[in-house]
């Protein structure tokens, strides 16, 4: 079968290696003669995979001595729900940089008075919204580092006066991250940390225990902290896929390398983007995202948009359609990702550009 050049935002495409892992766990896991969708999770083996994954995490973005990792099932929209349960107490400030942003304040209105302090949403996300007063006293900031529908990204870790509080579900691990500077960082695993199915967070336990309410348990960081992850039954297939994706990141060469390569690929696609007339970016320029490069047919071009989505599958690109919600073309290209992968669209676009131009 020819291999597919696949750019879908999530769950997205990840190392063939990690694939080949997969496989051979579904039919013995560590070694023990059991599938890993059957392993007791309280086994030998299966704790030790857990211990093991959170080193990786810990080592591959230098989390500071403190912090706790912490897996939990339902991705980054259960974590809208467990970072308004365990830290709003009296008002918590949400930048709204994004569809995803916008939903993690919503969820937030639940709790209490959690409030959009910026947004950019005057020009359809196209841009990081900044300069932004942080009011004082705010029980913390809300942020979304990478924006997936609309394609920008805050490529910097900010000081901020405040606990700092960040959805990095798009683009974790893509580059080095001062942890030291947010109270917690959450994701869901499926861009850049393996599948769909399991959430992350790293969390300073310094801001945890002061809100005063009841918290249930499935939502609480300390109950998650103090059982390992496994208070129930974890995703233990979502987990294996990460801690396999980890080895693959750290035998790369970790963040900085890719971090790199992210690079080369991004500015290898936005090259075409800018030069080719029948596209045209939608993001800002100094703010477009390394992992999602978002575009659109031209002025006058319009009309070819489906033709071209099918153009490129017919040589084996797919997931190139944005999203429902942004409409235009969308290409992600999170850290498995290959340069192969970017210059076989962007030759695309160029043999699109011959035959309509």
């Amino acid at each position: 079968m020819t291999r597919k050049h696949i750019f879908t935002a999530g769950p997205c495409l990840l190392p063939q290696r990690v694939y080949d892992d997969a496989v051979a766990a579904l039919g013995n896991f560590a070694g023990t003669g059991v599938p890993v969708l059957s392993v007791s999770h309280r086994s030998r083996e299966w704790v030790e995979l857990m211990d093991e994954t959170r080193a990786l995490w810990r080592e591959l973005l230098n989390i500071p001595a403190g912090y706790e990792v912490v897996f939990m099932a339902g991705g980054a929209s259960m974590q809208f729900l467990c970072v308004a349960a365990n830290l709003l107490r009296t008002k918590a400030g949400y930048v709204n940089s994004g569809i995803w942003a916008g939903k993690a304040l919503k969820e937030a209105q639940g709790f209490g008075n959690a409030c959009e302090i910026a947004s950019s949403a005057d020009r359809n996300f196209s841009y990081v919204p900044r300069g932004y007063e942080i009011p004082a006293g705010l029980d913390y900031l809300h942020i979304t580092s990478n924006n997936t529908v609309f394609g920008t990204q805050l490529r910097e870790d900010m000081d901020c006066p405040v606990p700092l509080v960040a959805d990095m579900s798009s683009d974790i691990l893509s580059r080095p991250v001062d942890v030291s500077k947010y109270a917690l960082i959450y994701g869901g695993a499926q861009k850049n940390a393996g599948t769909a199915g399991v959430g992350f967070a790293i969390v300073n336990p310094g801001i945890l225990g002061k809100t005063g309410r009841h918290i249930p348990s499935m939502l609480d960081y300390r109950v998650q902290i103090d059982n390992g992850s496994m208070f129930n039954t974890p995703p233990v297939f979502s987990i294996f896929i990460m801690n396999r994706t980890l080895h693959w990141i750290k035998d790369s060469g970790g963040v900085c390398a890719l971090q790199k390569l992210n690079r080369a690929k991004a500015d290898a696609l936005y090259a075409e983007v800018d030069r080719n007339p029948l596209f045209r970016g939608t993001a800002c320029p100094q703010d477009r995202s390394l992992m999602n490069v978002t575009f659109d047919m031209a002025s006058g071009y319009e009309a070819l948009l489906d033709s071209f989505v099918d153009f490129a599958q017919g040589r084996d690109i797919v997931g190139i359609k944005g999203h429902r919600l942004a409409g235009g073309l969308r290409a992600s290209i999170y850290n498995a990702c290959t340069m192969e992968d970017v210059l076989a669209l962007t030759d695309c676009m160029k043999e699109f550009e011959k035959k309509n131009g």
